[in-house]
């Protein structure tokens, strides 16, 4: 049985930290839910809401608009795709309420019906990055910001299988570091990952930009459309 849904206070912390993110965690396998409602408690967020269907998800999210919503893929009532059906429903009906969707198996497709043409506040995770704790908290915050978060398994497959002619023009290098945009990670982030200093990646970002043509705007919307060039838009 899901633990009560709480309405709590929001005030931001004293030390300096991001307040705490109002979440909702909706899936129909109790023990995980009531786990990922756990780890996001301990890391001091607030769990405003519990869902084991898609029906059940919608109805909470519009009582609470949460800061960012957990989703499985797969739901009742028909246990297809009906929680993603939601989460692509969220994100129409509740454009402030970030995204963040977990799936048993890669499937492709289901993030790019996620996503849309909008890459921000969207996230796209295999339920086996959840062992991974102090990376899954790290998602559900990058999301929640407005960022995104997607699982370097999906990512590679669409970098394999699905690239452009503006992608082709990318060094492997580049299309190194643009996955790991697509994952949600920041350029010093990537450069820890890949080896190499924040200045390289610098320079490697903004080839990137200049080879998919993308204009001179800010530079998290630039990394956005990075994104959504990749997922083939």
């Amino acid at each position: 049985m899901a633990s009560a849904d709480v309405t709590p206070t929001e005030e931001p912390r004293k030390d300096g930290e991001p307040r705490p993110l109002r979440v909702i965690v909706a899936d129909d396998d109790a023990l995980l839910r009531e786990g990922i409602a756990s780890l996001l408690k301990d890391a001091g967020h607030v769990v405003v809401g519990q869902a084991s269907n898609a029906d059940e998800l919608l109805l909470k999210v519009r009582s609470y608009v949460p800061d960012v919503a957990i989703v499985d893929v797969r739901m009742p009532p028909a246990k297809l795709d009906d929680g993603l059906v939601e989460a692509v429903e969220i994100r129409r009906s509740h454009p402030t309420v970030s995204v963040l969707v977990l799936s048993q198996h890669l499937e492709a497709a289901y993030m790019l019906e996620l996503v849309g043409d909008d890459a921000s506040g969207v996230g796209y995770l295999l339920k086996d990055r959840v062992r991974d704790v102090a990376e899954f908290l790290d998602a559900v915050q990058r999301v929640a910001l407005g960022g995104t978060a997607f699982d370097p398994a999906v990512v590679n497959s669409l970098v394999g299988g699905r690239r452009r002619s503006l992608l082709d023009d990318l060094t492997e290098r580049e299309r190194d570091v643009l996955s790991l945009i697509a994952e949600g990670r920041s350029n010093r982030a990537i450069a820890g990952r890949l080896y190499l200093s924040p200045r390289a990646i610098e320079r490697h970002v903004q080839a990137v930009f200049q080879k998919l043509r993308l204009p001179d705007t800010a530079e998290d919307n630039r990394r956005v459309l990075a994104v959504l060039a990749l997922l083939g838009h």
